[in-house]
């Protein structure tokens, strides 16, 4: 059991773990895992301040909207730390974050699009581990704060010189 898994159970969240192996992209992940790409959720580290953090979690069909989400966390600027501050913040290497079992206790932001009734995936900590569960619960477990704070991720448009 992953240190996740092991955070996860112990805040009395219902989940199942799988392990899918090794992946390289979110459209991969959702297909090991069996998912639509709008079911595997995201855990975003987002800078607020120095040593100032907040985990966002997106469906991986949606990217954030940075007005919005400065709006929520009541900021001026955010920013996406590098992969060695978002280790030193969470505990997890990027690819493996998750907002269970980090080694810094971070405020969640969870996407109000995770509102809707439906089983989601999300890193179990390690590479190639998932969590299932559902959407509610993923939102009570984390305590997470629910608002818009993403958009549709932009369809590729025909390159140059049109279709």
């Amino acid at each position: 059991m992953t240190r996740a898994a092991e955070a996860a159970t112990a805040a009395g969240v219902t989940h199942t773990i799988s392990r899918i192996g090794a992946v390289g992209s979110a459209a991969e992940a959702a297909a090991a895992r069996g998912i639509a790409l709008g079911d595997l959720v995201k855990t975003i580290v987002v800078r607020r301040a120095s040593d100032d953090y907040v985990l966002v979690l997106v469906p991986a069909d949606r990217t954030i909207d940075w007005g919005p989400l400065r709006k929520a966390l009541g900021v001026n600027r955010a920013t996406l730390p590098d992969a060695e501050e978002a280790f030193a913040a969470t505990g997890y290497r990027r690819g493996t974050i998750t907002p269970f079992g980090t080694t810094g206790t971070w405020p969640v932001i969870a996407d109000a699009d995770l509102l809707r009734e439906r089983e989601v995936s999300i890193g179990g900590g390690e590479p190639g581990v998932a969590l299932h569960l559902s959407a509610a619960e993923l939102i009570r477990g984390t305590g997470a704060t629910v608002a818009a704070v993403t958009k549709p991720v932009a369809a590729e448009g025909p390159g140059p010189g049109g279709a």
